[in-house]
């Protein structure tokens, strides 16, 4: 039997505890809030999209930074067994679109009660409120922690659970980082990642709160295109947000100092072909009026004085004067609104953090240390990333499985 510490009670601290103690450990797990679980509190708008039903391929693919490090976490635990173990511990979930995975009752809180059901089942030891100053190592091994203002405390393996750096407000400041590099490991440059983007002009601001269904962003980095993603977007008073936007800053991290720019294609379903021909009739419909008064059922109300203006058309030309080239500079602005970015919000407003804890120094198998033997690592303090849909919570399970297992 191993004394173990898990320092961090969110998903992956938990999961750990959980595993560790089934495996005969006393477990302690110290958690510097006033409770455990706060970021899956607000995970998925408080619902907690708590995994992702697809099969191991399509999680893989949806992994952002490091996948290949994640073919045994994924496989040792997956997000099968995730659900069998909801399920198990009293929380029975449900698939919605996506095959993002839910509680039934669509309440985070069950998912945090039921896991504090099982925590407690295992007899592991919760210390909240319990802040962790620095991991202690002898010998080129951990002997514990010692506490802010309360002594140390003793173990044989430490588990660093502490999240990222995003939404600070629920305790995830990068204390584990700091914990990291005194023990000697490399983090990799922290960045707010699936996080909404800051755009240059008046545009969005003028669409604020404008909400786009079925279309199609495209990012591009000095020009060349490095995402591509179809669904739903919003305006806001600073830029662009909503589920294809944030997915896209996850993918922006990695050219930072280049030009980034976006193009919406506001009708995806029609080639330019087609709806240049869409345009075409329903100038025909509306020959005898104002340009301004002929896009009513192409676009949204509010969008109709921003493509005015950027098309460069007057807005008073008849449209029986509009010629056929600036008709197709219509329909080329239609297929392909551009947006330049002039960067991403904030930690406050990142769902994760990209960058962290090097993982070449990391053994994938069982999470420990490759530098400090019996110190292990899971969950978003690690150099792992995905995108929206249960993925990061699955990254989150599947790595603190195997450092509580091991």
């Amino acid at each position: 039997m191993s004394q173990v510490i898990v320092v961090g009670g969110g998903a992956a601290g938990m999961m750990a505890a959980i595993c560790s103690a089934k495996e005969g450990n006393q477990v302690v797990l110290l958690e510097k809030n006033e409770k455990l679980g706060k970021k899956l509190f607000i995970t998925g708008k408080g619902r907690c999209n708590l995994t992702n039903a697809g099969d191991i391929e399509d999680l893989m693919g949806h992994v952002v930074t490091n996948r290949e490090f994640l073919y045994s976490a994924f496989y040792s635990f997956t997000n099968e067994q995730m659900m069998e173990w909801m399920e198990h511990w009293g929380c029975p979930v449900k698939v919605e679109r996506g095959n993002r995975v839910f509680p039934v009752s669509d309440k985070s809180s069950d998912v945090i009660r039921a896991m504090e059901r099982e925590l407690r089942r295992q007899k592991v030891t919760v210390e909240l409120n319990t802040e962790v100053r620095r991991i202690l190592t002898e010998g080129g091994r951990t002997s514990g922690v010692e506490l802010k203002g309360s002594g140390t405390l003793k173990a044989d393996k430490v588990v660093i659970a502490t999240g990222g750096m995003s939404y600070p407000s629920t305790g995830s400041t990068g204390d584990g980082y700091g914990f990291a590099k005194k023990a000697g490991h490399k983090v990799m440059h922290l960045d707010p990642a699936l996080v909404p983007f800051n755009i240059d002009g008046t545009v969005c601001s003028r669409l604020q709160g404008l909400s786009l269904k079925n279309v199609e962003a495209s990012l591009y980095a000095d020009g060349k295109r490095i995402y591509k993603e179809f669904g739903e977007m919003l305006f806001t008073h600073f830029g662009i947000s909503g589920p294809i936007i944030i997915s896209a800053s996850s993918y922006a991290v990695r050219y930072r100092g280049k030009q980034l720019k976006f193009c919406i294609d506001l009708k995806p379903a029609l080639s330019e072909e087609q709806l240049d021909q869409r345009i075409l009739k329903d100038f025909q419909e509306n020959i005898n009026k104002e340009f301004k008064n002929s896009l009513g059922k192409l676009l949204p109300k509010k969008m109709i004085p921003v493509i005015l203006e950027l098309s460069g058309i007057p807005e008073e030309k008849k449209v029986h004067e509009i010629t056929k080239n600036e008709r197709r500079k219509l329909t080329a602005l239609l297929k392909a609104v551009p947006l330049i970015v002039t960067g991403t919000r904030g930690f406050k407003e990142a769902i994760i953090t990209h960058g962290g804890v090097d993982v070449k120094e990391i053994n994938p198998s069982t999470m420990e240390s490759r530098k400090v033997r019996g110190l292990y690592f899971a969950g978003e303090v690690l150099d792992l990333d995905a995108l929206t849909g249960g993925y990061n919570l699955q990254i989150a399970w599947s790595t603190g499985y195997l450092a509580g297992m091991n």
